[in-house]
């Protein structure tokens, strides 16, 4: 059994599926002082809602609701950070990125709620300057090959004379909606050591009220437990 191409098939019809939906993701990133594995006070905190949605004519867009908060004092978000928010925290692991990655089973699990999973490492195989990959661990539901939960850290750390930008490793968990599993929870709580210090970095993204565009759907939760 290829477990990698039965997921990333499966993550294919997924990934088609959640096109036809829209949502609301808000991303919350606090800075604390670091310090302890919660971390110590907030010192700052960035906030953001946007919609995924449909124009008039069909096309799926971004609609970002109100404007962006950011109270952070330390911390700088990059584009990169916002390149990982799009695409390395609710990663989908399709068959145009089986070529660019490393894969092995590492044995099974059950989770909290009961889904029998295996486990499936991922690795980028190269990292250059410039991309951003998932470098982590899904479980993988034995019944169908969906993923429900990943957890991992996007790749590379940026470290250079001239540039330090730190990723933090974090945990997205999905939710079933009719057949498929989409993202639905992202959480991190990281302690990034920068030359100037440490700083602790909690990061919190909810995808929420999924709705099928142009129809009504029913949507069955079997989340994983947070």
């Amino acid at each position: 059994m290829d477990l990698a191409k039965r997921v990333a098939a499966r993550e294919e019809t997924a990934r088609k599926a959640r096109e036809q939906y829209t949502y609301r993701q808000t991303v919350v990133i606090e800075e604390l002082s670091a310090g302890g594995r919660g971390g110590g006070a907030k010192a700052g905190e960035y906030r953001e809602v946007r919609e995924v949605i449909f124009s008039p004519a069909g096309e799926r867009t971004e609609h970002m609701v109100g404007k962006p908060f950011n109270g952070l004092v330390r911390l700088r978000l990059t584009d990169e950070d916002f390149r990982d928010i799009r695409d390395v925290q609710p990663f989908l692991f399709t068959p145009d990125q089986l070529w660019l990655y490393e894969t092995r089973t590492r044995g099974d699990e059950v989770t909290d709620d009961g889904i029998d999973c295996w486990l499936l490492a991922v690795r980028p195989r190269q990292v250059h300057q410039g991309m951003r990959r998932f470098d982590g661990m899904f479980w993988v539901d034995k019944r169908d090959y969906s993923v429900v939960k990943s957890e991992g850290v996007a790749v590379p750390q940026i470290l250079s004379r001239k540039e330090e930008n730190l990723f933090p490793r974090f945990t997205t968990f999905r939710a079933k909606f009719c057949e498929h599993w989409f993202p639905v929870y992202t959480h991190s709580n990281d302690e990034l050591q920068f030359s100037s210090g440490a700083i602790r970095r909690r990061m919190t993204i909810k995808y929420e009220d999924y709705r099928r565009f142009g129809a009504e759907s029913t949507v069955t939760f079997e989340e994983t437990k947070k």
